[in-house]
């Protein structure tokens, strides 16, 4: 199946795993400080962007085995996988299928163990999507992603994400939607045979993929360290670039290797 990307800069390679509802442009706040010392491939998931919108439902394998054919078109044995939210639960269900294709995780913004009523209310989210289309779900979305000053003082920002997802395929987004409802299902306790190093960050303010869950995974992953971002909710990479960069660049620095 097709699959869109980029290709920036040289040096060890790091994959960006982008969220629901968005695309490989998502990491435009990222790009440019990772693609300085490193080679960033930013791709569109399955059922987004420009990738292949297969029919059906959409399976955590599928999305793994994405990234594994990606890496294998581009001759790269090994990279160090970054995932935010949908992505941060692929990026860890690669790592337990492809350990030797793994250098090292980040996990952004990523939902774990989630409880009954965390996870009906994604599924009602789902229902929303599958009835009136993508553009349903995007108003709520934004208060729970952007803290209030950012998005008074930022309306183009705002803008951008809100046509990023109301542009999504009206049967691809609640597919893609319901994986992320139930992708965490499964990987509780089995992430803890992921050994590689492994930095967890969310925001203080995050509560889907809250403070409690980074913390959770970080002490059941034998080489993590957490990061919780004060006063930041779920796109903390957009909205404190400067702060999310210099954690992952410092990790990166650390963990990355040609």
């Amino acid at each position: 199946m097709t699959t869109a990307y980029d290709v920036s800069g040289t040096g060890p390679t790091v994959i960006l795993v982008h969220g629901l509802g968005l695309n490989r442009n998502m990491w435009c706040w990222q790009r440019e400080a990772l693609a300085a010392d490193h080679q960033v491939i930013q791709y569109d998931l399955l059922g987004h962007g420009e990738s292949a919108k297969p029919t059906g439902l959409y399976s955590m394998e599928r999305m793994v085995e994405q990234i594994a054919e990606l890496m294998a078109a581009l001759n790269i044995p090994k990279a160090t996988l970054i995932g935010f939210s949908l992505g941060g639960l692929i990026v860890r269900a690669f790592a337990l299928a492809h350990a030797d294709k793994t250098q090292a995780l980040v996990i952004l913004n990523s939902a774990h163990a989630r409880t009954r009523p965390q996870r009906n209310a994604i599924l009602e989210r789902v229902k929303q999507a599958e009835e009136d289309g993508p553009g349903a779900t995007i108003d709520a979305a934004l208060v729970r992603w952007f803290s209030e000053d950012f998005s008074r003082q930022n309306p183009r920002v705002l803008d951008q994400v809100r046509t990023w997802v109301t542009q999504n395929d009206v049967d691809a987004y609640p597919a893609a939607y319901r994986l992320l409802a139930n992708g965490d299902i499964g990987l509780e306790k089995t992430i803890a045979a992921i050994e590689c190093p492994t930095l967890i960050m969310t925001g203080e303010e995050d509560f889907g993929n809250s403070p409690e869950m980074a913390g959770q995974m970080g002490a059941i992953m034998p080489n993590a360290k957490v990061a919780i971002l004060p006063g930041l909710r779920h796109m903390a990479l957009a909205e404190n670039p400067e702060m999310v960069n210099s954690i992952l660049l410092e990790f990166l620095g650390h963990h990355s290797t040609v």
